[in-house]
Formats: structure tokens, C-alpha cells, sequence
């Protein structure tokens, strides 16, 4: 009845010693799948001896993440980011499921308390989000979607006391760098799905979502934390559009080229 930490991770020297001091005491494993990091991670992570670690291509964070699963050998798997980590009481909530062997629940919802740099976000839709963090081995696996990827099972779902402090934000190099990526992938993805969008939605969405951050959600009452956090997501938004836009022409193009 052991518990197997599950982790991808790539370029993560600033988050892994940090992550893996958090929960060494609970797992009985620790799996990292890795996508050949340029930094120190493979290096933090040998210093550990109940990790095991990986390295393979990243092709997408469904896929990434059910390799992931597929290593795990414990009977319970506690699935974070690199930049999540339990705390106390949940470490104590997970425990007592673990030693009780027959909680009634297969897969559990965790409480995120979503931080930016220092800052807890308690509005603009980070204050009350959930996420199944933890779960039986094989009673669950993610969608094979490249991002936004989430966990599918047919089980009971409880939720756990405690929560999972996330650290989102390391610099703004690495949140405009981490928005590009998501955003290219998320513009792959919709085309894959048949996704149209004209002019209009790149420039009426992203105001849109700017305007539902700060005002519907409250994100005015995290100060200027809710004001960078509404921009940067109706940013997000403008790029994974006018990316879609430039694919859709673009394929457009070629099939006229063809003719």
C-alpha cells in the first residue's frame, strides 16, 4: 500500500530540490520523467535515492504524463507539477488514507493555493480551484491532449484536507516563455479539433477575457497582482488566436497551391 510521486519536468533546477524535499517522507518512490533538461535537473534529482529517473521526447503533457503513470509500481499515485507542493496537512490527509487501506474514494480532488511570485491569488479564477491530484494506480489516466491535458476515470471522486501551494511564477522571462509554448500548442490543438476563428475573435476574446478576469471574477481585489494576471491571460488568449489564424491561412494556402 505504498505511494509512488509522480513529476515531468524540463529545465526545473529551480523547483526540483524544493519538490522532491516536500515529498520525500510520503512517497516510496519518486518518478521524474524528464525531457533532457539543458539545466541541473537530472543532477538534483540523483541526489535523491528514491528517485527514479526518465528521459523521453517531450510529444505533449497528456502523453508525457501517462508514461509517467505507466513507471509508477506503489499502489497510489500522488501526481504533481514541479512547481506544487503539499503541505502538512495534506501530507497527513494522505497518510491516513494510505493506512486505512479502504477509504471508500479512488481518486481524490486537492485544493490549489495558487501563488504569484510571493503572493497568494485568492480571485480572477486561481482563489477556489481544485484538482485530482491523487489516486489509485490504474483506476486513472490523462487525456492524450498536448496541453490543458486532464485526468479521466470512472471512479468516485473524495476530496483530501490540506492543500498544494503553487508557485507559478519564477520570472517574467519564464512566464512569457511558458505562455508562448502553451499558447502553441493550445493553437495546434484547436485546428486538430476542426477550431475555426475569424479577425473578430482574436481582437473581441482576449478583451473579453481581460474584462471576465478583473471584474466578473474579482481580480481587482488581488491589487496589481489581479491587474498582471487579467493582462497576461487575455494575452495568452490573443496569441493562441492570431496562432490558430496563421495556421488555419496557412493550410488554406497549401490546399489552394494543390489545386
Amino acid at each position: 500500500m505504498g505511494i509512488s510521486a509522480a513529476v515531468i519536468t524540463y529545465n526545473e533546477e529551480d523547483n526540483i530540490k524544493r519538490f522532491l524535499d516536500a515529498v520525500n517522507d510520503i512517497a516510496d518512490e519518486i518518478i521524474v520523467v524528464d525531457s533532457y533538461s539543458k539545466d541541473k535537473t537530472k543532477e538534483r534529482c540523483s541526489e535523491y535515492p528514491k528517485v527514479k529517473f526518465y528521459e523521453k521526447d517531450f510529444n505533449g503533457y497528456g502523453e508525457q504524463k501517462n508514461y509517467a503513470l505507466d513507471l509508477c509500481t506503489q499502489e497510489w499515485v500522488l501526481f504533481l507539477d514541479a512547481d506544487e507542493i503539499p503541505d502538512e496537512e495534506l501530507k497527513n490527509s494522505i497518510k491516513k488514507i494510505v493506512d486505512a487501506g479502504n477509504s471508500g474514494f479512488e481518486v481524490f480532488d486537492i485544493k490549489l493555493k495558487n501563488y504569484l511570485g510571493t503572493r497568494l491569488i485568492k480571485h480572477g479564477g486561481w482563489g477556489k480551484v481544485y484538482r485530482e491530484r491523487f489516486f489509485k494506480n490504474n483506476k486513472a489516466k490523462y487525456s492524450s491532449d498536448k496541453v490543458h491535458e486532464y485526468l479521466m476515470t470512472d471512479s468516485k471522486k473524495g476530496r483530501l484536507n490540506g492543500h498544494i501551494n503553487h508557485y507559478t511564477y519564477k520570472n517574467i522571462h519564464h512566464y512569457l516563455t511558458k505562455m508562448n509554448n502553451y499558447s502553441d500548442m493550445m493553437a495546434e490543438k484547436m485546428f486538430e479539433r476542426g477550431k475555426e476563428v475569424n479577425q473578430l475573435k482574436v481582437v473581441v476574446n482576449p478583451a473579453f477575457q481581460f474584462f471576465k478576469t478583473y471584474f466578473i471574477k474579482f481580480g481587482f481585489l488581488d491589487g496589481f497582482a489581479g491587474f498582471y494576471i487579467a493582462r497576461t491571460m487575455a494575452f495568452y488568449n490573443f496569441m493562441k488566436y492570431i496562432k490558430l489564424y496563421s495556421i488555419i491561412r496557412r493550410s488554406k494556402l497549401e490546399k489552394k497551391s494543390l489545386q
